[in-house]
């Protein structure tokens, strides 16, 4: 039987699914972060704060859009989450390509950032199909 939390996301599960996938994503950036700080590295530090930012931003927009007031609401809080989600991809291309963190390391984690983008986007776009036939 489903809770009460998980009928209440957009999306039904799906939507209680990547709610808690995206809060998975932050929590293994925080453990990026915290290992990224231990580094003596400048570089290794800022591009830290700046992931830590973004990819701790993403779970929050995806709360707020399951808490919208209405369909335009919840488009514009996951587009939100779009953005901080591309922002992540890129901060992380940063580590890899200049070598501060090899790529195998960094490679599950952009897997998953790519695979939270494409949810994102097809729930904006289910979003705005539903909007237009109202």
């Amino acid at each position: 039987m489903m809770s009460d939390e998980r009928q209440k996301q957009p999306g039904g599960p799906q939507g209680f699914q990547s709610r808690e996938r995206s809060k998975k994503y932050a929590l293994r950036i925080i453990a990026l972060y915290v290992a990224l700080r231990r580094m003596n590295d400048d570089v290794a530090r800022a591009l830290g704060r700046q992931l830590l930012r973004s990819g701790t931003s993403v779970g929050a927009h995806h709360r707020e859009a399951s808490r919208a007031r209405s369909t335009a609401e919840f488009i514009s809080k996951m587009q939100g989450g779009l953005q901080e989600l591309d922002e992540s991809g890129y901060w992380l291309e940063l580590l890899a390509e200049s070598t501060t963190v090899t790529s195998a390391r960094l490679a599950p984690l952009m897997d998953e950032t790519d695979q939270l983008i494409r949810i994102f986007v097809t729930s904006i776009k289910t979003a705005k199909r539903r909007r237009s036939g109202e």
